[in-house]
């Protein structure tokens, strides 16, 4: 049972002095005003109180010339979120993520608590990672309220509902879980809504990706995502409006889409910025570099093999001078220099970036082939496989198809054509047993279970006067 206000307020005032250790701590302020000859304590976090709004709140208190009870003062004090309540624990974990908790003599056994907070954030700027050609520029941010708040702006219907949760243990962290009420699967919103109810993180520290760990547990050893997520207003904005959940965490400015396909990966807001002719090209595009980037090394070194049964039209597959170390070593090689160079890019600053890789680029290329280590064909089909792990925007769904990509190639270089094909069933096994939060949707939905309909939509830019004729014949 919560543990309940005193009724004398001199032992509130010593209690929550303690509780949130104020003398220990210089930004937390205990602030006392003497108010129609009555005491009146404020504890606040100095640094997340709108000063403005809390010399305006004070002065108002100093001005009045009779207090009354706690739900009288509720009624009059002009701010837009005030709450009264009796409980300790609550009015800590408040003071503690930035509201305001005031105690008055008159009104001992209870707090009123003002949403005076601010957080320091940054602007709502276009993402790094999913910058688009045409479209909206402004994108999630770390604060939770900016976040929800993007949202109710593209979407101005009663039925968008966001629930909150607390999780985290000491973080105590607020999470949002956003549906569209008769839009999203009914057995989907509370089966998410359980999963993250049932919980008990030791923290959430690193936002998002410390609640999609803690949501998943199992699988670990398939590399394939197995929440999609996006910094995108308008994508969430869409999503919800097509049924899908969103997991929004305060401190991350990724959004979680609920429930999650590998075709998923596939859409991209830039299609749908274009007419759909070009949308579509777009997205068929997209979707042969991805599968090619697996493919292609493998099938090159399967091809070198065999050389002796190639076609005369193929023979140019083999390179005249196949450099001093073996082939297989060279491409494992090249896969690792350039994580290396990802890494280096990483950890360089802006204004060195440009120079860190043009030297990267020169000890791999010129300087590798000049040498003898590698070959230039290596560094050919290298360069494009690099290339195409930016086809598509999410950084975990590329280290997945470039270790599908080295499983099969170590396969061939073990087993010959019979390990390009245990290779491929392996890519198979692992997309189709990847576990995705929700138990209801499969990974490879629409295509099993097989929805034509929805198929099509995902891999065709399709006209959106043609989405809302459908919805009005459905409706």
């Amino acid at each position: 049972m919560e543990e309940k206000l005193f009724t004398d307020y001199g032992r509130n005032i010593a209690m929550m002095s303690e509780r949130l250790r104020v003398k220990e701590s210089f930004d937390m302020i205990e602030r006392h005003l003497t108010v129609c000859e009555r005491d009146m304590c404020f504890f606040y976090i100095d640094g997340f109180v709108k000063d403005g709004e809390m010399l305006r709140i004070m002065q108002y208190l100093l001005s009045q010339k009779s207090i009354g009870s706690a739900e009288e003062l509720e009624k009059k004090i002009p701010y837009v979120e005030v709450e009264l309540t009796r409980e300790t624990g609550k009015i800590v974990r408040s003071v503690l993520s930035g509201q305001t908790a005031i105690f008055a003599e008159s009104f001992g056994d209870t707090a009123i608590l003002l949403d005076l907070r601010t957080y320091p954030a940054r602007p709502t700027q276009e993402p790094e990672s999913d910058r688009v050609m045409q479209g909206a520029r402004d994108g999630f941010v770390e604060t939770l309220v900016v976040n929800t708040a993007l949202i109710r702006r593209r979407i101005r219907d009663p039925r968008l509902t966001m629930e909150h949760f607390s999780l985290g243990g000491s973080s105590e962290t607020d999470v949002v879980v956003c549906y569209m009420d008769d839009v999203a699967d009914k057995e989907t919103v509370d089966e998410v809504k359980r999963k993250i109810s049932s919980i008990r993180p030791k923290s959430l520290t690193l936002g998002y990706q410390s609640l999609a760990e803690t949501l998943i547990r199992s699988g670990w050893y398939n590399p394939f995502p197995k929440i999609r997520t996006t910094e995108r207003p308008d994508t969430a904005a869409a999503q919800l409006l097509e049924g899908s959940v969103i997991v929004i965490c305060d401190t991350s400015p990724q959004a979680m889409i609920l429930p999650t396909s590998i075709f998923d990966y596939l859409e991209e807001t830039d299609d749908y910025c274009f007419p759909p002719l070009t949308g579509t090209y777009l997205r068929l595009v997209r979707t042969a570099i991805l599968l090619l980037s697996v493919v292609i090394t493998p099938l090159w070194y399967l091809s070198l093999e065999y050389d002796a049964i190639l076609p005369d039209a193929l023979s140019f597959l083999v390179p005249d001078d196949p450099g001093a170390l073996p082939i297989i070593l060279q491409l494992f090689l090249v896969e690792l220099a350039i994580d290396g160079l990802k890494i280096a890019s990483m950890n360089t600053p802006d204004i060195l970036s440009n120079s860190l890789s043009v030297v990267g680029a020169l000890i791999l290329g010129d300087f590798a082939v000049g040498v003898g280590w590698l070959c230039e064909d290596v560094i050919l089909y290298m360069a494009f496989v690099a290339i195409a792990n930016f086809a598509q925007q999410n950084h975990e769904l590329g280290y997945a198809f470039k270790f599908m990509r080295m499983m099969i190639l170590a396969l061939v270089y073990l087993l010959g054509i019979w390990g390009f094909v245990a290779g491929m069933l392996l890519f198979v096994f692992f997309v189709c047993t990847n576990r995705t939060l929700s138990q209801k949707h499969h990974y490879l939905y629409p295509l099993i279970p097989f929805n034509a309909k929805k198929l099509s939509h995902l891999l065709l830019r399709r006209r959106k006067r043609d989405f809302d004729s459908e919805e009005e014949k459905n409706n």
